[in-house]
């Protein structure tokens, strides 16, 4: 079987289990030409167990319209505002929310398969980095 080649690759952030054929996926699957139907089906099926999430998903569209999509783990500022109980993070650099280590250390273990981290303790600096830039102090 000869390799199919890649004409294109999107990625995509849809809360979980609710992906549809109308914008903003259909606009933006829909000039590439793969079955949209299918798509959302897919998607939906596979993240039914992530609901209430945001979950970026890599989308690898070949030449004959077939499709292969990878789905990540959920941002981790999504994943932060979602422990510290708050609708957005800071703009101006005041304290908006207090998180634990241990909360720290659960959204790191999620994150790690997406980060550029060995270990969980290498995870927890990056989001605690992400929490600070986001106006959440993490307790000790």
């Amino acid at each position: 079987m000869a390799k199919k080649e890649v004409t294109k690759e999107l990625t995509l952030q849809i809360p979980a289990g609710k992906a549809t054929p109308a914008p903003p996926v259909g606009t933006v699957l829909g000039p590439a030409g793969i079955n949209l139907q299918e798509f959302c089906t897919k998607f939906n099926d596979a993240t039914r167990d992530k609901m209430g999430d945001i979950v970026p998903v890599k989308i690898t569209i070949y030449e004959d319209r077939s499709f292969d999509m990878v789905l990540k783990t959920p941002p981790a500022a999504f994943l932060l505002k979602k422990v510290a109980g708050v609708k957005k993070g800071s703009s101006k650099g005041e304290n908006v929310a207090t998180i634990s280590r241990d909360q720290l250390r659960q959204i790191a273990e999620t994150k790690l398969p997406d980060l550029n981290a060995y270990t969980v303790e290498e995870a927890m600096k990056i989001i605690e980095g992400t929490a600070r830039n986001m106006g959440i102090s993490v307790k000790e």
